[in-house]
C-alpha cells in the first residue's frame, strides 16, 4: 500500500511540471481518516509531507475523525469577534445586558 501511495502522489506531481506550473510544498500535509493510523512516510521532490490531525482546505477545517467541532468552534469565535456586544455597552449588569 506505501508504495502505490507515494507512486500516486509522485504521478500527481507530473502533472503540474507538464504544465510548468509550481505547488507549494509547505501547504501539503498527509491526514488520516478513520481509527487505523498508517505511519507512513509521502515526499514531494525529497520532503518528507508531515502527519497531521486537522488541516484547512478551501478554508474549511477538516479533521482526521471528521468531527465538525474544530469548524463549529471557529466560526462561533468568528461571529463572537464580529458581533462584539461585550464592547458596545458601557454597563456589565447581566440583567439589563440580558434586556438589550
Amino acid at each position: 500500500m506505501i508504495p502505490q501511495l507515494q507512486q500516486a502522489v509522485d504521478a500527481l506531481i507530473n502533472w503540474p511540471n507538464m504544465w510548468q506550473l509550481s505547488i507549494s510544498i509547505n501547504k501539503c500535509c498527509v491526514l488520516n481518516f478513520g481509527r487505523l493510523v498508517c505511519n507512513i512516510s509521502v515526499n514531494i521532490n525529497g520532503v518528507v509531507l508531515p502527519a497531521v490531525e486537522h488541516t484547512r482546505d478551501l478554508g474549511v477545517v477538516i479533521s482526521s475523525d471528521l468531527s465538525p467541532s474544530l469548524r463549529v468552534s471557529e466560526i462561533a469565535a468568528k461571529a463572537h469577534k464580529r458581533a462584539a456586544l461585550h464592547k458596545a455597552f458601557v454597563c456589565r449588569d447581566a440583567n439589563i445586558l440580558l434586556r438589550a
